[in-house]
């Protein structure tokens, strides 16, 4: 089994995040965590009523540090948008003793961005994805650590899958 470790993703919707974390979830082996999927599952059920960034975040931080404990790679699929977050899924990877890599998803291409974000189908029952205009209002803070920065903007998913790896120091 590889090392356990915590990836992080973070970005705005529609710059690549779940393509990406599906992909190096099968090449690495490793556990996805997909905070749409939370956060949908938890709408579906219909305890909680209107935003639910907090309790997706939370839940899928408890069940990664579980598997982590368990010595899995976890990665964490999620907009991630301000310092508070970031710190909030740094602190799991630190509580739990293993490495922590970050990585920040831009698409650099506002018109590719935009036709993925008008474009794009979404696996998940019940879930409406963001508008484009919806997409460009998000609170969307810099990052004061130096994340790994990849930019999906005219590239394949294979070519950021490798640069990626490559990041993580593995081979796809």
């Amino acid at each position: 089994m590889a090392e356990p470790k915590l990836i992080i993703l973070s970005g705005l919707p529609g710059v690549g995040k779940s393509t990406l974390a599906r992909a190096l979830a099968l090449e690495l082996g490793a556990l996805w965590l997909r905070i749409d999927s939370i956060e949908q599952g938890i709408r579906d059920s219909g305890v909680a009523k209107g935003s639910l960034d907090d309790a997706g975040y939370r839940a899928a931080q408890a069940i990664a540090a579980d598997n982590l404990g368990l010595g899995h790679i976890v990665i964490a699929d999620c907009v991630n948008p301000w310092e508070i977050t970031r710190d909030a899924w740094r602190a799991v990877g630190v509580g739990a003793g293993v490495p922590v890599v970050e990585f920040e998803l831009v698409c650099s291409d506002r018109e590719e961005h935009r036709a993925r974000v008008e474009s794009r189908t979404v696996a998940i029952a019940n879930l409406t994805p963001p508008s484009w205009e919806e997409v460009l209002a998000r609170d969307y803070r810099p990052w004061r650590r130096a994340p790994v920065r990849i930019d999906t903007a005219g590239k394949s998913v294979g070519e950021c899958l490798k640069l990626m790896c490559s990041a993580l120091g593995t081979a796809p």
